[in-house]
């Protein structure tokens, strides 16, 4: 699949640079971030799904605190 994008000057001078550097296509960064992005939101939206189907409870970060200092002795 061929996909066009358009990037601001100063992502556009980073990926050179980089693509330069590296001698490897700009191709092969975009794509490579791609896939890291996809996998961290795909990774998310199985987080979010299982805590909606869930039943048990949670607590804020100031709840498990107060939780861990009692429990503490």
């Amino acid at each position: 699949m061929t996909l066009s994008i358009r990037l601001d000057k100063s992502l556009e001078s980073r990926l050179n640079t980089l693509s330069l550097k590296t001698h490897r296509p700009k191709s092969f960064y975009v794509k490579e971030a791609l896939e890291k992005y996809l996998s961290e939101l795909e990774d998310i939206y199985v987080a979010l799904d299982r805590i909606m189907e869930s039943d048990r409870e949670f607590y804020t970060s100031k709840e498990t605190l107060e939780i861990l200092k009692k429990n503490k002795h």
